[in-house]
């Protein structure tokens, strides 16, 4: 992907296959883009003007106590509009795709039964996948992960991900090399399956009558946004909540500990890197998580690209696909 591509054009709708092709399906309007696009303010903006409701995609942002860091919505903005799936585990939960798919598309269910337009907003790309298409998840094996995990251990993480990259190169392209739970995860699905894990993903089958709105902005706009953010986020009080966070365990989570941001200003707090040096690398993995972002939303041909900041745009494609004006 270029430094600044050009938004591609894209179906506005996108009804795929079903399942279940003679049932009714649900609509949902679906918000994804890198972070620091503004997904989040869209939301509100179309719950606001087409009686919605929000569902949460972004997988930090299920914590409890991670407010700051996850540029989760303010509860003001809560209020604007009834929100869904935020704060729902504790910081010690390993997070659970199928867990959360589970628990959206209840919520799903449940906002269309009362005649309200469910909204799924997130930057998780593997979350929104799973809650829109027929997704369905290799089993698991607690000795083959313990296994990989002690690999882990014993011979370093770049070892296994190596070997992950040997194994199966579509999988270590998609998962970020220092994210060691989903690299052991996947080789875990290769011992499990006997096949490559990227192969174990079957062909999309969309599960609910959607539109996909993905927000855009050039490679270099969205450095600075993100950058802005990261140091507002400072100014907000992210040293404190990480601080807060720490003395309830976080450096022990499976999961939450290695959220962006909180483990490079948890560094800091143990004396380990300078606060600047940490701001820095928070900064810079955000925007190597935003450029993972873009890459996996650009894949799929049922987005609908609109540049950032987002004008009256996204209101009328939605309003004209679900008849709600």
């Amino acid at each position: 992907m270029s430094s600044q591509p050009r938004p591609p054009h894209v179906l506005a709708t996108a009804s795929g296959r079903s399942a279940e092709p003679d049932a009714p399906r649900t609509r949902v309007a679906v918000i994804v883009g890198p972070t620091a696009t503004g997904k989040s303010g869209l939301a509100i903006q179309l719950a606001e003007a087409l009686n919605g409701e929000i569902v949460n995609a972004d997988a930090m942002a299920l914590y409890r106590g991670m407010d700051i860091g996850t540029a989760k919505p303010s509860r003001q903005q809560q209020h604007a509009a009834p929100h869904h799936l935020l704060d729902i585990w504790p910081i010690q939960h390993e997070a659970s795709v199928a867990e959360y798919q589970s628990r959206a598309r209840t919520q799903i269910t449940d906002i269309a039964a009362r005649g309200r337009l469910p909204i799924l907003v997130g930057g998780s790309g593997l979350y929104v996948d799973a809650v829109l298409t027929d997704l369905r998840f290799p089993g698991t094996d607690p000795r083959i992960r313990a296994h990989w995990m002690q690999q882990v251990a014993e011979r370093g993480l770049p070892a296994v991900a190596a070997e992950l990259a040997r194994r199966d190169p579509a999988a270590a392209t998609a998962i970020d090399p220092s994210n060691a739970r989903r690299i052991v995860r996947a080789l875990e699905v290769i011992d499990v399956t006997g096949g490559p894990f990227a192969a174990r993903l079957p062909p999309p089958v969309a599960y609910y009558d959607e539109i996909r709105i993905g927000l855009w902005c050039p490679t270099a706009e969205r450095g600075e946004r993100i950058r802005a953010r990261v140091h507002a986020m400072i100014a907000d009080g992210f040293v404190a909540e990480v601080s807060s966070l720490l003395e309830q365990g976080l450096a022990e989570t499976p999961t939450a500990s290695r959220a962006v941001g909180y483990a490079q200003i948890a560094d800091a707090l143990r004396g380990q890197v300078t606060m600047a040096d940490a701001i820095e690398r928070t900064i810079t993995a955000t925007q190597a998580i935003a450029r993972r972002q873009a890459a996996w939303f650009r894949r799929n041909d049922r987005v609908h690209w609109l540049p950032v900041p987002v004008t009256d745009a996204a209101l009328t494609l939605v309003s004209d696909w679900s008849g709600v004006r």
